[in-house]
């Protein structure tokens, strides 16, 4: 989920893409936190010593630790194979440049069993928001065990009951899924805003996670096995810049896999460029819903639109509205090639918002689409209403089982109960979140001197192509900008599948993407 985009579409420095909710954004330090040091959390919970010796914590430190970790031994039974694995549900403490404790982040691993780990393949998994926890990806794509979460059928009463995930990746590569701070059940240790300003920042943010990256490396010994990181929707921010730490720690990176993502924050607000990033997924909805079935749109269905929206639509875009004649044009094209009526388009002069699309696609039926997958629909509480008051028929049903199974698998498969509410989604992380202090957050420059730096480094890209939130053609358009030698040899692949933000709710969608990380890493 990226609830980043939500948050700062609507503030004064109108960054954000596209906006789902209304959030706020909170400026904080413009240094990146100094976290100097990680510790794994001993036993009840306490952290352990460092350098020979017990530093003394802050006292209100113990009032909020997790419970020590929980190692348990599980057996997948799926079709034609068993899988026989280590799962180890538990936190590493991230401590400040004096040893002090400041934030216990949670984290759930997959080892399977009788494998070499020198040579076995380990991901670090992480989703987005900033605010969301890692069960999107555990629980939807890459886990051992998935609950169904297909944005069409999905319902808030939905069993939360996981089942066997024929399309783990845990064939070929042990998992590790982190929960950053305040998701899940990762929490500060210390308390005032400082800290929070300095976890709850874009350098901070990946900077900490960096750090229990390789905290995790050194405590299971696993330095030596090939590692690669995963990332999800603002997790396109977030992931190049934490492969750039860990090269800055020592530590290398073989591969980045990018799902949904986001890598620049400047195509927003008033830019032109918003409108040419979504015309190719409002179109692949249109066309999807013209359909019978699902799963009828591909990516090659939309050549010809991919090329009008960077060739004569963008060109009749910086015309501007003075230019009557562009302006129409580009409107009648939009609604012929959307479905939308002529008159709606013209009014809105061709450039469709994400909240004008949703509503306008199907409104004579009185339904909204999804905003994190626009192939599904939903009533429209307030048909006649003026402004736009209607939630996410894609993301907001989705929530609610998912959290339920994160519990469940936790407390009871793996035996951890730690105290405290499990977030899935915390909304009251992005308005606190430094986005920047007034400069668009991008990663591409990090994704730039990783690719530079490693010249057997490969990143895969997937997206959903109905996905309004992080639409597909944006990081295309991104991509291309990068120098050729990362287009050499599919060192930067982009596979673009039917679906939306969560594109692996879909089972073709899921085990085309599986295939596609199981090359990679093969």
């Amino acid at each position: 989920m990226l609830f980043d985009l939500i948050a700062l579409r609507r503030t004064s420095v109108a960054l954000a893409l596209f906006a789902c909710a209304v959030m706020g954004s909170a400026r904080a330090d413009d240094s990146p936190p100094r976290l100097g040091s990680t510790m794994p959390a001993g036993p009840n919970g306490e952290p352990g010593a460092r350098g020979g010796s017990t530093p003394s914590w802050p006292a209100i430190a113990d009032q909020h630790r997790l419970p020590r970790d929980s190692t348990t031994k599980q057996t997948l039974e799926l079709l034609g194979r068993t899988l026989h694995f280590v799962a180890t549900a538990g936190s590493i403490c991230v401590l400040n440049d004096k040893g002090e404790p400041q934030a216990d982040i949670a984290y759930t691993s997959y080892q399977l069993d009788g494998t070499d780990r020198a040579t076995r393949p380990v991901t670090f998994l992480f989703n987005g928001g900033p605010g969301s926890s890692s069960a999107w990806l555990q629980f939807g794509g890459a886990g051992p065990w998935r609950l169904p979460i297909d944005a069409e059928t999905v319902t808030p009463s939905a069993s939360p009951e996981v089942k066997p995930n024929a399309e783990t990746w845990l064939d070929f590569t042990d998992l590790v899924f982190i929960d950053p701070v305040s998701t899940g059940y990762s929490r500060f240790v210390a308390t005032g805003e400082d800290v929070r300003k300095r976890f709850y920042s874009v350098d901070g943010d990946a900077s900490s996670i960096a750090l229990v990256i390789r905290r995790w490396l050194e405590k299971h010994e696993r330095l030596s096995s090939p590692k690669y990181i995963a990332g999800e929707s603002y997790g396109g921010i977030r992931g190049p810049k934490v492969v750039r730490n860990l090269h800055q720690q020592g530590v290398g990176v073989k591969g980045l896999i990018l799902v949904s993502p986001l890598f620049d924050y400047r195509v927003a607000g008033t830019s032109l460029l918003q409108y040419v990033a979504t015309l190719p997924s409002y179109v692949a909805v249109a066309r999807e819903a013209k359909g019978e079935g699902r799963g009828l749109v591909t990516r090659a269905d939309l050549s010809d639109v991919e090329a009008y929206a960077r060739g004569e639509f963008l060109a009749d875009l910086v015309k501007g509205q003075a230019d009557r004649e562009a302006t129409n044009n580009l409107a009648d094209k939009v609604a012929a090639l959307t479905g939308i009526d002529q008159a709606v388009s013209r009014r809105l002069a061709g450039r469709f918002g994400v909240g004008e699309f949703r509503r306008e696609l199907d409104r004579k039926s009185g339904k909204v689409t999804g905003g994190y997958d626009a192939s599904a629909r939903g009533l429209d509480p307030y048909p006649d209403s003026d402004r736009h008051r209607f939630g996410d028929p894609s993301g907001d049903a989705v929530a609610v089982p998912l959290a339920s199974a994160a519990v469940d698998v936790l407390t009871r498969k793996l035996n951890w109960r730690p105290d405290g509410s499990y977030e899935l989604l915390n909304r009251g992380v992005s308005p606190a979140w430094n986005f920047g202090n007034g400069s668009p957050p991008e990663s591409l420059s990090e994704l730039r001197q990783i690719l530079a730096t490693d010249p057997k480094m490969n990143v895969l890209v997937g997206h959903g192509l109905f996905d309004l939130v992080t639409p597909y053609f944006g990081s295309k358009m991104a991509l291309d900008q990068l120098p050729p030698f990362a287009s050499a040899v599919d060192r930067v692949k982009l596979v673009a599948y039917s679906g939306g933000h969560m594109f692996y709710s879909r089972d073709a969608s899921r085990q085309a993407f599986r295939a596609e990380v199981e090359a990679m890493m093969r």
